[in-house]
């Protein structure tokens, strides 16, 4: 699988429902907001989490956005990443209704210290597939990022 083309499409997605945004005039702050009519992402929802600069997002902004939702610091760390870290990446972002980016860190975390081991990649991409992948959606309150899991991925 190309693993970049599959993130780049999440942002061109990203991009793309962002450049939905319409002003309309909030009597109760007595302000203008913006609203979404997105096909891919709850735009709502990131721009309130990672606090978006909605008169300036571009692009580039929305690579490094889905790279941190992918679990990677930022957008150039994705693309020079290896197949297994990019694995890794892409299960994280599919599964995101089952755990969020930062809940899988301090899992991981836990397991490492209650082992007293740091695990390599492969260990991490395996514990993801034998525990996460076994998680029922309805068992947790993450936030999903995406309208519908189908959607993102067109």
């Amino acid at each position: 699988m190309d693993y970049i083309a599959y993130f780049k499409l999440q942002a061109k997605n990203l991009f793309k429902d962002y450049k939905t945004k319409k002003p309309f005039f909030d009597k109760v702050i007595d302000d203008f907001l913006y609203e979404y009519t997105p096909q891919f992402f709850d735009m709502d929802s990131l721009v309130c989490d990672f606090d978006i600069n909605e008169d300036n997002f571009s692009l580039m902004k929305a690579q490094h956005l889905i790279a941190y939702m992918a679990g990677f610091r930022k957008w150039t760390d994705l693309v020079k990443s290896s197949d297994t870290e990019l694995e890794l990446g892409k299960l994280l972002f599919d599964n995101q209704d089952k755990t969020s980016r930062d809940d899988w860190d301090m899992y991981i975390a836990g397991i490492e210290s209650d082992n007293n081991n740091a695990f390599d990649i492969d260990a991490k991409l395996e514990i993801f597939k034998a525990v996460v992948l076994n998680w029922k959606v309805e068992d947790n309150s993450f936030s999903d990022y995406r309208l519908k899991k189908r959607y993102a991925q067109h």
